[in-house]
């Protein structure tokens, strides 16, 4: 299919730069085979039914966006995927005149040497740090990575250390949040629990390649960037138990969807996973496991408005 199909015009005064708040108050769409019905996501107890099953993804996003130097060029990196304990394939701006060797210096005793460009604009760095931990200096001097829709005129702003996490997040190694997610609170749990509706967990370390355009002219040639993801047996049972006594698996964000697809057996049975997937869900793809499926509004020809389509028709 032409990626130009997935096009559409998005003014960018109406791209929201800052969260609703409190953050259940977001609006949201439901969407019918042959209606829209406008309502928010405090409504979802009411439209979701008792014995349904919510699954979110815990994964909790680290500072991987670091500005730095190389001599007097000014460099932005983000990471996005370990190799090993102190290598990260990542992306770098302006990337294409570094070198393999070149040390990009981003504070007192922190820096990465370019060991490989790889295809697709990665890098793969070599991080070298005096004292702790990567993931100490990453928190000290690394900014949230966040989608390039979000414009900020320098860095971070305070709040969005906390504004761009999941009130769930507990399995560190995102460098995007599962953005669906970040429409709950507790407040919204409670009404859910209330209602009968159920959760369950899985982990997907959303990566930088999330926020990547399709610039080929096919979906088919697009590549996707393996992400890591862990569904555990015990959600695997609760997903087929959900099904057989007919409540609806309910995926929240595409992260949660891909992951749940990915374990999923042609014949609907869920198995256990652990391990990288790149699969990339487009029309025409026979949706095995996912029922309802919430997710947020996607911009134009990007891979999730491409599966946002696959599941709405």
């Amino acid at each position: 299919m032409r990626t130009d199909t997935f096009d559409f015009d998005l003014p960018p005064e109406r791209i929201a730069q800052e969260p609703a708040f409190p953050r259940d108050s977001s609006r949201l769409l439901e969407v019918f085979p042959d209606r829209l019905r406008d309502g928010t996501v405090l409504d979802l107890p009411i439209l979701l039914q008792p014995g349904d099953l919510l699954v979110l993804n815990d994964t909790r996003v680290i500072p991987t966006r670091l500005y730095g130097k190389r001599g007097d060029t000014k460099i932005e990196v983000t990471l996005h995927k370990p190799s090993n304990r102190n290598q990260w394939y990542a992306f770098a701006q302006p990337g294409r005149r570094l070198r393999v060797g070149d040390t990009i210096d981003f504070a007192d005793r922190f820096s990465a040497k370019l060991v490989e460009k790889c295809d697709g604009g990665e890098i793969l760095l070599e991080m070298a740090f005096a004292t702790g931990t990567l993931m100490d200096a990453l928190y000290t001097h690394g900014e949230m990575p966040l989608p390039p829709y979000i414009e900020r005129a320098v860095g971070n702003r305070p709040a969005d250390r906390e504004n761009y996490q999941t009130v769930y997040a507990r399995n560190a190694g995102a460098v995007a949040a599962p953005t669906a997610g970040l429409h709950f609170t507790d407040n919204l749990f409670g009404a859910l629990n209330a209602h009968g509706i159920k959760r369950a967990f899985v982990t997907l370390h959303v990566g930088a390649g999330t926020f990547l355009p399709i610039k080929s002219e096919s979906i088919e040639n697009h590549r996707m960037h393996a992400e890591y993801g862990v569904l555990s047996p015990e959600t695997a049972t609760l997903i087929m138990q959900t099904r057989a006594q007919g409540g609806r698996v309910v995926a929240v964000g595409s992260t949660s969807l891909r992951l749940i697809e990915t374990a999923a057996q042609d014949n609907g049975k869920m198995l256990p996973f652990e391990g990288e997937t790149d699969v990339f869900i487009a029309p025409g793809y026979r949706f095995k496991a996912v029922d309802l499926f919430l997710t947020n509004f996607h911009l134009p020809k990007s891979t999730l408005f491409v599966l946002v389509s696959a599941f709405s028709g």
